[in-house]
C-alpha cells in the first residue's frame, strides 16, 4: 500500500504531536537533552540535504509520491550508508523535537513514525526501484541498511 501524504507533511505530523502531546508524558528538563536535541536536529538536516543534494546532482526525482520517475539509482555519499537517508534524516530531526520538548512520548512518535515510513512509504518505493533498477537495486540492497 502506497503513501500519498508527502513524507515532510507526515513528519510535520509527528512532529506536532509530539510537541503536543507533552502534557500527557512525564517532563524530562536535562540540560545535555538540550545540547543533545540540538545535535539530532543538525545532523538531520544535514543529511537530509545531503541526500537532496546528490538526487538533485544525479537529475533524479526528489518526489517520493512519483518515484517511477527515478532516473537512476544514488548510491554514492550518504547512501553509502542508509538507504533512505531522507527518511533518516527526518527521523533525527523528530528525535531533536522529543529531547526538547517531549522524551518519552517524543520517541514513542518518533517510532511510531518510523513503522509508518517503513510500511506506507520505503517498502512500496522498494518495490517500485527493484522494477526500475532490477538486479543493481538487489545488490545495493542486499549491501545497504535500511534505515542505518
Amino acid at each position: 500500500m502506497k503513501n500519498k501524504i508527502p513524507p515532510p507533511i507526515v513528519t510535520l505530523f509527528f512532529g506536532l504531536c509530539i510537541y503536543f502531546s507533552q502534557e500527557y508524558f512525564p517532563e524530562s528538563n536535562l540540560e545535555f537533552l538540550t545540547i543533545l536535541s540540538y545535535i539530532f536536529y543538525f545532523s538531520g538536516f544535514s543529511v537530509l540535504v545531503l541526500a537532496v543534494s546528490l538526487f538533485k546532482k544525479q537529475n533524479t526525482t526528489v518526489n517520493p509520491i512519483k518515484i517511477e520517475n527515478a532516473s537512476s539509482l544514488v548510491t554514492s555519499g550518504v547512501f553509502e550508508y542508509s538507504r533512505n537517508p531522507m527518511y533518516l534524516g527526518m527521523a533525527l530531526i523528530l528525535l531533536g523535537i522529543a529531547l526538547m520538548f517531549n522524551v518519552i512520548g517524543g520517541i514513542l512518535f518518533s517510532l511510531l513514525f518510523t513503522i509508518y515510513i517503513t510500511k506506507f512509504q520505503i517498502r512500496p518505493e522498494e518495490e517500485v526501484m527493484e522494477k526500475l533498477f532490477g538486479e543493481d537495486f538487489l545488490k545495493y540492497k542486499k549491501n545497504v541498511r535500511m534505515w542505518l
